[in-house]
Formats: structure tokens, C-alpha cells, sequence
């Protein structure tokens, strides 16, 4: 099937994984913050608190995505979609990282604050991704219509004899 014929955007499919989305979002908004005061208040230095929090926060994402959020669009083994989604979320780690960075150093706003904003500024950016690249629906074409491809979550099935 071609990408012309997907449901359009704004059709209730994507509107029940922008919510999901969401809702994973403000977890994971929660375990970044969480972890960035902790890490501060600790003595990290602020980069490598943000980049630590921001990763445990993808790696928490990723997991309630994969099982809810896109469950019904996952395809392929568990460690690929893993490494797919985590590399695609670096785009968001950087734009995160760097609001963070201004907003700390050249505005003086509270790091919790200005991690906030760039969570914000990353947040659709990431849904993008997401549903563009991390959990493609893979479809096959039959007449007029498609239905998604069930492929095997751990290893190959043996070839029918």
C-alpha cells in the first residue's frame, strides 16, 4: 500500500496514538525532571544530568510505547525497534539538551523550567518521528484494501514443511 492511501492525519487512528503519546509523554516528563533534580542535586554537572535524565526518560518512553501506544503498529524484533527508536529520539535529545542549555545560561531560567520548555519544543518533533520511522505500519496490498503485517516478536517461525 501506498503512504497516499494511510488514513488521513487527522483521522480518530491517529488521534488515540497522539493521546497515548501524550499521556507516555507526561511519564516520561516526570522521570526527566525527576532524574535532572536528583542529578543536580548531586552535583552533576547540568549536561550530563540532562543527558542522563533525557536517555532514562527515552528508555522509559520507549517501553509503554512499545506495549501501548504502538503495540498495534510494532513490527520486527524488540532490540531493533529499541535501537530505531532510541536513535530517532536523539533528534529530540539534542533540540531538549540545547533549550535547556539557552534557556539555563543565556536567559537564567531555573533548569527544571528550562527543561520543561525544551521538553515541549521536542515533544512534536518526537511524535513525528515516532510514527513516521520508530513504529512504521508495515501493510500488505490485497484488493482495495490493507491490513497490517503480524511479524514474529522473537525470532524467526520454522518454515512449514
Amino acid at each position: 500500500m501506498s503512504s497516499d492511501s494511510q488514513p488521513p492525519f487527522f483521522s480518530l487512528a491517529h488521534l488515540q496514538h497522539f493521546l497515548k503519546f501524550g499521556v507516555v509523554g507526561v511519564v516520561g516528563v516526570v522521570v526527566n525532571e525527576g532524574l535532572l533534580i536528583a542529578f543536580l542535586s548531586i552535583g552533576v554537572h547540568l549536561l550530563y544530568a540532562s543527558t542522563a535524565a533525557i536517555e532514562i526518560s527515552i528508555l522509559s518512553n520507549f517501553l509503554m510505547n512499545d506495549l501501548w501506544t504502538f503495540r498495534d503498529r510494532r513490527s520486527g524484533r524488540f532490540a531493533v525497534r529499541l535501537l530505531k527508536f532510541n536513535l530517532l529520539m536523539l533528534a529530540g535529545l539534542v533540540v531538549n539538551a540545547a533549550v535547556l542549555d539557552v534557556g539555563t545560561d543565556y536567559f537564567g531560567i531555573a533548569a527544571a523550567v528550562s527543561n520543561l520548555i525544551g521538553i515541549g519544543a521536542a515533544f512534536f518533533l518526537r511524535y513525528a518521528l515516532s510514527v513516521k520511522y520508530a513504529w512504521m505500519r508495515i501493510e500488505a496490498v490485497e484488493e482495495g484494501s490493507a491490513a497490517p503485517v503480524q511479524a514474529p516478536l522473537a525470532g524467526p517461525r520454522p518454515a512449514a514443511s
